[in-house]
């Protein structure tokens, strides 16, 4: 039986237009930084706590903008499928450091991310959605 995680994640831009991954420990495969949702935490206050916890980046829920709530299977945990409500967050030049069980830190381009071992939410999902939101808006 295919068990749900709720979680709450960031796309997280820099200034030149990168966007942040993580991966984490004992992991391979990049994600954005978010988490799950605690028993009455909405989704903006998890994500807020996670991007805290997880990058030492310190944003307020006024900051976040809802993407969206996507779907796709999890990457680290079998018979699993992540629901995710999504946000964009900008954050200037970005500092950031790997905390808690963060292994890992990378600034990727969204429109080309290269050759990288992605979340499947990240790859099939969060990426393509932003690419396809980019476009529209330079129409």
């Amino acid at each position: 039986m295919t068990k749900t995680i709720r979680m709450s994640a960031a796309l997280v831009l820099r200034d030149d237009g990168l966007a942040l991954l993580v991966r984490k420990r004992g992991t391979l495969a990049f994600m954005q930084p978010g988490g799950k949702i605690e028993p009455g935490e909405t989704a903006e206050e998890a994500l807020t706590r996670e991007l805290c916890e997880e990058v030492g980046l310190v944003a307020t829920t006024a900051a976040l903008e809802f993407l969206g709530r996507f779907e796709a299977p999890a990457a680290n945990e079998p018979d699993h499928i992540v629901v995710a409500d999504v946000f964009l967050l900008h954050v200037g030049d970005g500092a950031v450091s790997a905390t808690a069980e963060i292994e890992e830190i990378r600034w990727i381009s969204p429109m080309e991310p290269g050759d990288i071992l992605m979340a499947p939410l990240t790859e099939h999902h969060i990426l393509p959605f932003y690419r396809q939101r980019k476009a529209a808006i330079a129409d």
